[in-house]
């Protein structure tokens, strides 16, 4: 990769900075998606001292978490309970078509992650996509409850349920942070 490609790969990434999504953080301050990116990576990272997590390639992991919302670097972050399968067509299409202008093999190495992650099939993917929907409830429970729409009550108690179950962990998890909705609804 030459360094142009390097800085023009960061300068398209770094958009996320500045791309918000619908959450506060503690500071009452929209969440960018950097931010969910960088923390759902550091829970890759906390799970990978998990016995549960030994046989899973964490660092697979960790770069699955840092690559899986590139796509709205050039849509923007449209919520999971507005978007549409359109407008999720519309973002892998970007997504991908940003991808194959790559050198070779950073292009091979990210369709081979974007592929694996879409399947869902590998341990590594389902942890990925698990730790996606769990930061995002950690988030709405960190953020001040006055910023919560009405649909949000029920969706905290429910939202990526079905992307946990195949961990013994992570529905303890789930379990801790529903404890954590309650006590502050």
């Amino acid at each position: 990769m030459t360094p142009q490609d390097f800085l023009n790969i960061l300068s398209q990434a770094a958009i996320l900075k500045t791309t918000t999504r619908h959450c506060y953080t503690q500071e009452n301050r929209m969440e960018s998606v950097a931010d969910h990116s960088w923390r759902i990576a550091l829970m890759a990272m906390l799970l990978s001292g998990e016995s549960e997590f030994q046989d899973t390639d964490m660092n697979k992991v960790i770069r699955m978490c840092l690559i899986h919302d590139l796509g709205e670097s050039f849509t923007g972050d449209i919520p999971a309970f507005e978007k549409t399968t359109s407008d999720s067509g519309k973002e892998e299409a970007l997504f991908f078509d940003w991808v194959n202008t790559f050198p070779a093999a950073q292009r091979s190495e990210w369709l081979a992650l974007l592929d694996e992650m879409k399947k869902l099939q590998t341990k590594e993917a389902k942890t990925y996509k698990a730790l996606d929907k769990l930061e995002a409830v950690i988030s709405h429970n960190e953020s001040d409850i006055s910023t919560w729409l009405p649909l949000e009550y029920d969706l905290q108690l429910t939202y990526g349920k079905e992307n946990v179950q195949f961990s013994e962990y992570l529905k303890e998890l789930s379990s801790c942070i529903d404890d954590w909705t309650k006590k502050k609804i």
